[in-house]
């Protein structure tokens, strides 16, 4: 019983919709109706900007982690690892239906991305630091958060599975999981990217208007 509770409270947690707070009350709009129409980081780096698209990131992913950390609120989880990492990954996912399915947002939400991210961080941070590591260097060379999001979540079940080779079988099961959901929900932006036409973001509008003074003019 105490499970589900917690279960419940990790949902609700992970149904806070920052983008669409954020938007409403910096810009007066709903983020969900502008740009690709989604509420998460990716679209709020497009509508809002590198600032409130990095909170709108930070906070996502605050969200997986803090469901996480549920875990230890059971005297009986503390001490069994393989328990608490299945309780963990229950609480997480939870975080994240409620990221996609916001019951503060009329069920409207993001992809989970940042979400599942916290939920990483909140239970292997090694795995996590380094998949945000290749997060960072994708998006600083190509500027596209969706692909970013993609490469770093295929990447980790290779560092569970190949490189840390994790004994958890739930733990393993979930890495899949998770790399099959991201491509998943993210098939618009696979598209787009194919086609070329796949949104950057501004986060290195600076960068680039250095190259563009250094290029000889024709």
């Amino acid at each position: 019983m105490n499970e589900v509770l917690l279960i419940v409270v990790a949902y609700l947690i992970g149904s806070i919709p920052t983008s669409v707070w954020v938007s409403k009350f910096f810009f007066g709009i709903d983020i969900r109706e502008y740009g690709s129409g989604n509420a998460g980081a990716t679209n709020s780096f497009r509508v809002m900007g590198p600032k409130l698209g990095t909170l709108v990131m930070v906070v996502d992913m605050l969200k997986g982690l803090a469901a996480v950390k549920l875990a230890f609120l059971l005297p009986s989880y503390v001490d069994d690892d393989f328990a608490r990492t299945g309780l963990q990954i229950g609480l997480g996912l939870a975080a994240v239906v409620g990221h996609i399915f916001p019951i503060w947002a009329d069920f409207r939400g993001g992809k989970g991305v940042a979400t599942l991210f916290g939920l990483v961080l909140g239970i292997s941070p090694w795995t996590a630091i380094y998949c945000v590591g290749i997060f960072l260097v994708v998006l600083y060379v190509t500027r596209f958060v969706s692909l970013s999001s993609i490469l770093a979540s295929v990447a980790f079940p290779v560092f569970i599975l190949v490189i840390f080779n994790v004994e958890n079988h739930a733990y393993r099961v979930f890495a899949i999981a998770v790399a099959l959901l991201v491509i998943l929900t993210h098939q618009k932006n696979i598209t787009r990217l194919l086609r070329g036409s796949e949104s950057k973001v501004p986060i290195l509008k600076y960068r680039d208007r250095r190259k563009d003074r250094r290029r000889p003019h024709r």
